[in-house]
């Protein structure tokens, strides 16, 4: 069985730990479980396990989601197990065979949980949900899912124009800043990165450093960004298909460049911090007014909205410069996935909830109780009146002249002892400190891309 299969891959990453930036996973608390009873006059009932990240956006919309399905299913019981260390809760449950009927965990995880779950192909096909009715409404699910969403290396990794991983809440991502200190000094929000540094040297001179991040994980953002700025969409494909001679060519160079440039204007202090535990120290480098430029989503304003800040500040967003005048600004739409394991025992009540998560009422509840957004037709609509003017502005930004970019690597099969998040975001730390260089750094990328190109599920 494919199971036994999973198990045994995750029973070998139970020892592995690895620090990396995410919005939602900054904190390490126990796992937390909350179900309701549902009687029946014979006594039976239905359960539906939930295994859902605690992060950022809370847990009450999850809640209220299960609690309004529970009452429109009669006899089902909802078990809804949240945690921000969701991994580490849920790993032994699936080991001994008690596996989530849905999952909200997202790719690009230091764990890579749900990674392990695509590479195995132990995902259920969810051909059956996208061409559901969306509960109480008229349209299918595949129709109300915004353009674009669906056609992803992040929702169907195997390139077979079937989705496995469902999209959910959706952000585009960049660069934060304070407006009111940018207002105060008059300076101009760059639009390329010749702009971007020489903006730098100008704030230098008035004891401002340019740039900070909270951990090498969140450059999971940039680099795509970047990468299809140098590319363009071509570029990153290319970067996701693991393309032989992508990371030397002169597109590639330069994007690492950048990063080995960022050095010589990060905060002193950003590479000591950079870790699980000390990553808001960077962020409110930001609101501190000693860094101009933070890389996050849009989780970063509650999750900081009780730190102190300068007088005037104000949050501003913008996405990743272009590398000519006049070039191409990008933002990653980071997205995060669902999804139903194929061994769930059931399978049918979990499409169901899968489908209601796309419905108005759901798309409301997830605006007001976790300040989120769902990428389907009307949502921002919904949602407006639950959001604030950054969120609206952020979501606003491809229509302020920004491209997005969407998606992630190939699916590939396990190859033992190699971690390609290891040679892809989390060296720039190396990067950044000067113990590393480009050519290491390029080194490592082709290595690894060499072994998992020959990996590439087909």
């Amino acid at each position: 069985m494919r199971f036994k299969k999973l198990s045994f891959i995750l029973s070998a990453l139970i020892a592995t730990t690895l620090f990396a930036g995410c919005g939602n996973s900054s904190s390490t608390d126990s796992g937390k479980e909350s179900s309701t009873t549902v009687n029946t006059d014979s006594g039976e009932e239905k359960v539906l396990k939930i295994a859902a990240l605690e992060g950022g956006r809370g847990v009450a919309h999850w809640e209220k989601l299960v609690e309004n399905f529970e009452e429109s299913h009669e006899g089902v019981k909802v078990e809804l197990t949240t945690a921000s260390n969701l991994e580490e809760v849920i790993r032994p449950q699936i080991q001994g065979g008690n596996i989530p009927d849905l999952i909200y965990l997202a790719t690009g995880r230091p764990e890579a949980l749900t990674e392990t779950f695509i590479n195995e192909q132990a995902l259920h096909d969810l051909t059956n949900v996208m061409n559901m009715t969306v509960p109480g409404e008229s349209v299918k699910v595949k129709d109300k899912i915004l353009d674009g969403f669906l056609d992803t290396s992040s929702t169907s990794p195997y390139g077979d124009g079937k989705t496995y991983l469902a999209p959910l809440f959706y952000s585009p991502t960049g660069l934060f800043y304070n407006k009111g200190l940018f207002e105060e000094k008059g300076y101009d929000v760059p639009k390329t990165w010749d702009e971007f540094f020489a903006l730098g040297d100008k704030a230098k001179a008035d004891g401002i450093y340019l740039f900070a991040y909270p951990t090498a994980g969140y450059f999971d953002s940039a680099m795509p960004a970047m990468l299809a700025a140098s590319g363009g969409i071509e570029g990153f494909n290319k970067a996701m298909n693991y393309e032989e001679g992508f990371w030397t060519s002169e597109e590639a160079t330069r994007v690492l460049e950048t990063f080995e440039k960022l050095k010589d204007y990060t905060e002193p202090s950003v590479v000591a911090n950079a870790n699980g535990d000390n990553y808001k120290k960077n962020q409110q480098l930001i609101l501190d007014n000693k860094a101009l430029f933070l890389p996050n989503g849009d989780w970063l304003p509650g999750e900081m909205a009780d730190a102190p800040r300068a007088d005037g500040f104000e949050w501003g967003f913008t996405a990743y410069p272009a590398y000519e005048e006049g070039g191409d600004m990008y933002s990653y739409n980071f997205f995060e996935q669902m999804y139903i394991p194929a061994e769930a025992s059931n399978i049918e009540l979990a499409e169901e909830f899968m489908a209601y998560l796309y419905s108005d009422e759901a798309v409301g509840i997830i605006a007001e109780l976790g300040k989120s957004v769902v990428p389907v037709e009307g949502a921002i609509e919904i949602a407006s009146q639950y959001l604030d003017d950054l969120q609206i502005e952020m979501l606003s930004v491809y229509e302020n002249g920004a491209k997005p970019v969407m998606g992630g690597f190939a699916a590939t099969e396990p190859i033992e002892g190699l971690v390609w998040n290891d040679s892809y975001i989390l060296i720039i730390d190396s990067i950044m400190n000067g113990t590393k260089t480009v050519e290491d750094w390029q080194n490592e990328l082709v290595s690894a891309s060499d072994r998992l190109r020959e990996a590439i599920i087909k």
